[in-house]
């Protein structure tokens, strides 16, 4: 059980990091006994505990207890983690090479972690705040250069190798389910059904214009083939026969998604109103946000789209900052859909500070805005679903890549080995975190002249082969609000010693949880999985029972609904 005593102001920080890294835990308590004791910020009483780590950005009373000399205090650096650059938002508190213990992690040649072994405990001083900085990400954004690093993950995976290297037994339910390594979303913006809808307006004329000139000059840059070309003058020379109904609409998304993705599940965000342009949008071009068509004008396909076991929710025009509005937008998509838990994500991701408020008061069920427009990789720093600042209890679908991100001239503009090589780091980082990689392709972006469904073919392709779940924003969603329901509780006997149970009150978990139990053996370190996917609260699970006494006592269990792995790998692996 880990102990933490952190400020008050930062408490919420605390709580949602331990929803993310979902292990036993619990605000210190007088007189209770620890394995380990998280610091944050504020001065440490006198403790008996096996592993203390202490973090804070200032000089505290402890130091001088354990030999720490603090040097100069610096902004914005970052830390050196395995190879990565691992940014630091707030103050952090370098420290002198007189200072006992030795360095264990460095921030632009400046120590900002010690560790000092002592006969009684291991302490781990480091020089940031760690909740101040969940904080920073969680409300924030990540500057686009730091935009490929899921710095909060990296702060768990840092936590949890402290943790393990100290030889301490640690279980956890990771972020993601039995059996997979990750989750796969698959989203689109329905911005466009067709480009019949639009009649010698600015989407016309700007397709007409890039078909021509601008694709003239990809191909004299080379950005484009011959073939692409002719095929590009070939859709514009169609465009009075799709006018005229005599030659199909290749703009019209529909059927060609559900031809490629092949009945995995996506999430479709739909209008709910055309023509309103929005209020409140401060750009040069807000009166270009308003669509030529709403959910109402395509109710075949929504019907197509919920029998293929896709999803339908809100593409949000003022929701962002008008909860009556929000309810208006969600009633419009609910009455075709016939369904009450429906998600949002806004209309060219606006959002400001209340917009997670006023969404949960308006009754989404959940949120997919929080992305990137400029570029594709983690704004708030994880894969994982989260609660946003200014919620309660809705959550966050992190958007993780984007096609116009990647390819759009005035964005990214990538060629497609450039544009590949992005997304594999994230699909690389989702195998190895786990939580969700949330994808988004629009309406349009397969057909001409943008052509880009070539490349989400070859993604699609790549994510098939690898050990992902793939389900749909609301499915995704709801598997982390599960798992954020599991509560740890740890009771003492009547011979003193402690047993920790789970506890939870909500429906069957599929797929189910992993439960993972880190434990070692002589010079071996130890990790075992379990498959849970309990309807019980209070009642004891079988399964459950026998994994939590193998985390007390790494005994060999007896498997009864649930499967098991084991791995068994050198202690000095994960250091």
């Amino acid at each position: 059980m880990i102990g933490v005593i952190a400020r008050t102001s930062e408490r919420a920080a605390v709580e949602e990091f331990f929803e993310l890294f979902k292990t036993p835990w619990e605000f210190y308590r007088l007189g209770r006994q620890y394995d380990i004791i998280i610091a944050a910020g504020v001065d440490v009483p006198e403790v008996q505990t096996k592993l203390l780590l202490i973090y804070s950005s200032r000089t505290e009373a402890t130091d001088k207890r354990f030999g720490v000399v603090g040097g100069p205090c610096v902004r914005q650096i970052s830390m050196d983690y395995r190879g990565t650059a691992l940014p630091l938002y707030g103050d952090a508190l370098t420290f002198d090479d007189a200072s006992r213990g030795v360095a264990c992690v460095k921030a632009d040649s400046a120590t900002v972690g010690l560790e000092i072994r002592l006969p009684e405990v291991t302490v781990l001083r480091f020089g940031y705040d760690l909740f101040h900085e969940v904080q920073l990400l969680l409300s924030g954004a990540q500057p686009v250069e730091y935009a490929h690093v899921p710095t909060l993950d990296c702060h768990i995976e840092m936590l949890r190798s402290w943790i393990l290297t100290a030889g301490i037994n640690l279980l956890e339910i990771p972020p993601s389910p039995a059996g997979y390594s990750f989750i796969v979303c698959l989203t689109h913006d329905i911005d466009f059904i067709g480009i019949r809808q639009h009649k010698f307006d600015h989407s016309m004329w700007g397709f007409v214009y890039r078909s021509t000139v601008g694709a003239t000059l990809n191909f004299l840059t080379r950005r484009i083939s011959f073939t692409r070309l002719l095929q590009i003058w070939r859709a514009v020379i169609s465009l009075p026969l799709v006018y005229l109904g005599w030659a199909n609409d290749f703009w019209s998304p529909f059927e060609w998604y559900l031809r490629l993705e092949n009945r995995l599940p996506a999430t479709y965000f739909l209008i709910p109103f055309k023509g309103r342009p929005g209020k409140n949008v401060r750009t040069k071009d807000a009166s270009k946000r308003a669509t030529a068509y709403d959910i109402t004008d395509i109710s075949e396909w929504t019907t197509t789209l919920s029998k293929q076991g896709c999803e339908i929710s809100v593409h949000g025009i003022d929701s962002w900052h008008d909860v009556e509005a929000g309810r208006e937008e969600l009633a419009r998509i609910a009455k075709v859909t016939r369904k009450s838990e429906i998600g949002i994500r806004m209309h060219w991701l606006l959002h400001d500070r209340n917009t997670f408020r006023v969404l949960e008061q308006a009754g989404y069920a959940y949120d997919s805005t929080l992305g990137y427009n400029e570029t594709i990789g983690y704004r708030n720093a994880t894969t994982q679903a989260f609660r946003p600042d200014g919620a309660q209890t809705l959550l966050e679908l992190p958007l993780h890549i984007q096609d116009g991100a990647l390819f759009y001239p005035q964005r990214l503009n990538l060629s497609e080995p450039e544009a590949w090589k992005r997304c594999a780091e994230l699909i690389h980082n989702a195998q190895k975190v786990g939580g969700v990689l949330t994808i988004l392709w629009h309406d349009r972006s397969h057909g001409p002249e943008r052509f880009w469904g070539d490349f989400y073919a070859k993604l699609l392709g790549e994510l098939r082969t690898l050990d992902g779940w793939f389900g749909t924003a609301a499915e995704a969603v709801g598997w982390f609000q599960k798992r954020r329901q599991v509560r740890f509780e740890q009771t003492e006997l009547e011979d003193g010693s402690s047993q920790l149970q789970l506890l939870y009150d909500g429906e069957e978990i599929l797929p189910p949880l992993k439960i993972r139990v880190y434990s070692r053996t002589g010079s071996e370190r130890n990790v075992v999985d379990f498959c849970w996917k309990s309807q019980v609260s209070s009642e004891k699970d079988p399964l459950l029972q026998q994994s939590l006494r193998f985390f007390a006592k790494f005994s060999e269990p007896q498997v009864q609904d649930g499967t098991r792995q084991t791995k068994r790998q050198p202690a000095s692996a994960a250091k």
